[in-house]
């Protein structure tokens, strides 16, 4: 008997499964071999514009992440710098063994146990969950999280071959799949890929644009641990008319125009195929070389995600200025899996109408490893909090991107695949990446899941922000630098707050509100807001309907 399993051991699973033994939790983490714990399926590289900002409201956190990054780290670029600190977004490539290595040892000494076994049937009564049955017998537990990632169900596309399985080599989460449609949880699919991999010794580098790592020394993490792997000069190549032709030479081979896929790719991150259809006017898309490991050949070459056939991949690898002698290691691949509707869930993610059920990752039609994990931090910390029966933890959205990504998703859904940016907050002058301690350091500290060290870090930080040596930090002069419209932004913001913070009753029938027609009463009960701050950013809802929506709760309130 466990307080939490988690099932999945990507980043999703590693981080909720770590989150819910800090707050004391008895943990299990459930996947089919240990030794793929805290894999880098895609890309081996942690953080980015927005992607960087939720790592380090992670790390506050005592997230996995941040410190597993830095003592993988081999190349670091802060994206953006010449332009404001609100978008700057830091970024590492990682060794994907010293990353996968890092990540295993920090779960190990959390104290959660892992257990070798293929999640079938979660076993629910009196409409609560109450375990899983595997491959090994069934395990009992208070509360429990799915974070299948690309597994729910999939299927790899390269060119005609078609097969089962959520990564290459790996075979499919397929029982629980049908469950989750059997109790009506399945939304659709969704649709993800990857590109090729070179063998490094077959590029010639001298023909190619270097990128090297900064000459500056930063950290992903708050908490130094000391580790600096040697870094790496990444490159750029760029793909050309010759290269465009072979493809769309090949547009009635792929699966993904042959309507072999079904699912939504990510609009913000295209298969070369999709770049090459959509963007015909383009004579080339960059395409940055980026070394897998210090001790490793393969080469990752980001931009040029695929799932047509392996000889057309070839061939149009080949055709780009410094690839002509290329080998391709492995064939790009694309991968289709079942996603639930996130519209399903509470703001704690967890599933609405089955207690104890929470959902991470990107079986909530997220992508990216970032926006898995910081939903892994969420539904690890709340469901420790109904095993245990602690305070459950809720992200707001003026102070946290892990707040604006659990709102979007939970009130919006998705049509594809979200990806976080900067562009999707709001508040995203003051929510920086420089200040994630200062934002959301107190908080962490009341959820009780941070170590003693972390504590002491966040004290310190704030002993600094009173002395006269904080004017001199990074983190100062961009609060001076925003300070203006910051403050305008929040005349407006308190304004609206003087009545959004009412609180909607989770049993509300909207149906039976007066004032509201039909299509409000559709988006309303999808969306199950929980405060009328959140029903007012629900696509459509109109002034008339949350004035409608207010004087029904506040009876409910009075009564």
């Amino acid at each position: 008997m466990f307080d939490v399993i988690v099932i999945g051991a990507g980043h999703a699973g590693c981080e909720a499964a770590a989150a819910a033994a800090r707050r004391g939790a008895r943990v299990g983490l459930l996947t089919f071999r240990t030794q793929d714990l805290g894999q880098m399926s895609c890309n081996p590289s942690i953080g980015g514009v927005g992607k960087g900002h939720l790592v380090r409201e992670l790390d506050v956190f005592d997230g996995l992440m941040a410190r597993a990054a830095d003592r993988a780290a081999i190349h670091r670029r802060m994206l953006n710098r010449s332009k404001g600190p609100a978008v700057q977004g830091p970024r590492v490539q990682a060794d994907r063994s010293l990353y996968q290595a890092a990540v295993a040892q920090l779960v190990a000494a959390g104290g959660v146990e892992v257990i070798a076994a293929e999640a079938l049937r979660l076993r629910i009564g009196d409409g609560r969950v109450a375990g899983i049955e595997t491959s090994r017998g069934f395990f009992g537990c208070r509360a429990l999280v799915i974070a299948t990632g690309t597994f729910l169900d999939a299927r790899i596309f390269v060119g005609e071959d078609v097969h089962e399985g959520g990564r290459r080599g790996e075979r499919a989460s397929v029982p629980l799949g049908k469950q989750l449609r059997e109790i009506g949880l399945g939304q659709g699919r969704l649709k993800t890929g990857t590109p090729p991999r070179l063998d490094g010794r077959t590029i010639d580098w001298a023909r190619l644009e270097e990128q090297p790592s900064d000459s500056d020394e930063w950290n992903m993490s708050a908490l130094d641990d000391g580790v600096r792997p040697p870094q790496l000069r990444c490159a750029i190549a760029r793909t050309n008319d010759r290269t465009h032709a072979i493809i769309r030479s090949a547009f009635h081979r792929s699966p993904l125009f042959a309507g072999a896929i079904e699912g939504r790719g990510p609009r913000y991150c295209p298969s070369i195929e999709d770049k090459v259809k959509r963007f015909g006017d383009r004579d080339g898309h960059q395409i940055f070389l980026e070394p897998e490991g210090l001790g490793d050949a393969l080469v990752y070459p980001n931009g040029i995600s695929t799932s047509l056939p392996a000889d057309v991949q070839k061939d149009f690898v080949r055709s780009i200025a410094g690839l002509e002698r290329a080998q391709i290691v492995r064939p790009g691949y694309a991968v289709e899996y079942e996603f639930v509707d996130p519209r399903r869930l509470s703001s704690t993610l967890q599933v609405r109408e089955i207690a104890g059920l929470f959902l991470a990752g990107q079986i909530n039609g997220t992508t990216g490893y970032e926006e898995a994990a910081a939903q892994g931090l969420a539904a690890g910390l709340n469901a420790a909090a109904h095993a245990l029966d602690l305070a459950e933890i809720r992200f707001d959205r003026r102070s946290s991107y892990i707040g604006v990504m659990i709102d979007d998703l939970t009130l919006q859904g998705v049509s594809e695949p979200y990806r976080m940016m900067t562009a999707r907050a709001e508040h995203r002058l003051s929510l920086r990446a420089d200040n994630a301690t200062t934002r959301l350091g107190p908080a962490a500290i009341e959820a009780g899941c941070v170590s003693k060290r972390r504590r002491r870090q966040i004290d310190e930080h704030w002993k600094l922000r009173g002395t006269t040596a904080w004017a001199e930090t990074g983190e100062a002069r961009a609060d001076a630098l925003y300070a203006p419209y910051v403050e305008r932004q929040q005349r407006e913001w308190d304004a609206v707050r003087r009545d959004s913070a009412v609180w909607i009753p989770a049993d509300l029938d909207y149906a039976a509100v007066p004032g509201l027609s039909a299509e409000m009463v559709e988006r309303l009960t999808a969306a199950r807001p929980e405060t009328l701050d959140q029903a007012s950013r629900i696509h459509g809802v109109t002034p008339a309907a949350l004035s409608a929506v207010y004087v029904a709760a506040s009876r409910r309130a009075a009564a």
